[in-house]
């Protein structure tokens, strides 16, 4: 006597099962199609206004202090360090347990305490009579400036971008994890590519002068509707424009 089992299916009965077509090579999108993506940020979120602030130093140690934590909490840790250390010089001598204290709210501290310190002491070591400032850095190439601010220590392309664009209004735009993720399913990037030619991409198609405008809006978006896990694609403004529309569940 047979046992008992699941029924065979028969070869014509069989669920076909087809292979997903392999998307086609990624190609750097069009001035024209960025301008349309632009336009529609800008319908939505407006046009950011915030001229650069002059305060180099001010920028890279927010942006360090900014990792792994919210704004609330980057912004609690900053006034607390400048509270207690007016000036860069102070911190750059402080020891590091004291800078550790004073950014605690932040998160990390710990890391962030010993990388400010390393940051400043670096600037330091590579500026006319000693100073810490980093108010020479428009006599720069864009490159050149580049370059500098990401041989300290453990200061990346983002980091970099930071400074440059909100200090002092240079040509460069910050990658973050939002503009990222936005960023590749709208086809800006390439799926899987490093941060570094992510920012080189996002230099190459962003219009000059909108810099500010599309790192925001990009942001704001990742933010509001295109989040990581659960995209809002049904009520996405750039559903039509964007190749990764509908793509994940539940959208």
């Amino acid at each position: 006597m047979r046992a008992m089992g699941r029924p065979r299916l028969s070869r014509a009965a069989r669920p076909v099962v087809r292979a997903r077509p392999k998307p086609p090579p990624w190609k750097r999108p069009t001035s024209r199609r960025v301008r349309s993506i632009r336009d529609r940020l800008r319908a939505v979120y407006g046009v950011p206004l915030a001229p650069p602030h002059g305060h180099p130093i001010a920028e890279l140690v927010l942006t360090v202090l900014s990792q792994n934590t919210n704004d609330r909490n980057r912004d609690v840790a900053f006034l607390r360090l400048r509270d207690r250390f007016p000036a860069w010089e102070g911190v750059r001598d402080a020891a590091v347990e004291e800078i550790e204290e004073a950014i605690r709210p932040g998160g990390i501290s710990k890391v962030k305490s010993a990388r400010i310190k390393a940051i400043l002491t670096a600037i330091t070591h590579n500026t006319p009579e000693d100073e810490c400032s980093l108010d020479w850095l428009p006599k720069l190439s864009i490159p050149e400036a580049q370059a500098y601010l990401c041989s300290l220590p453990g200061v990346g392309r983002k980091t970099a971008a930071c400074v440059l664009l909100f200090a002092f209004g240079m040509r460069d735009v910050p990658v973050d994890t939002h503009v990222s993720r936005v960023g590749t399913r709208l086809g800006f990037f390439r799926r899987g590519a490093p941060f570094a030619e992510l920012h080189d991409e996002m230099l190459a198609l962003t219009p000059p002068g909108e810099e500010l405008e599309l790192h925001i809006n990009l942001l704001r978006h990742g933010r509001r509707t295109c989040h990581a896990r659960a995209p809002d694609c049904v009520g996405c403004a750039l559903r039509r424009m964007c190749p990764s529309a509908g793509t994940f569940g539940g959208s």
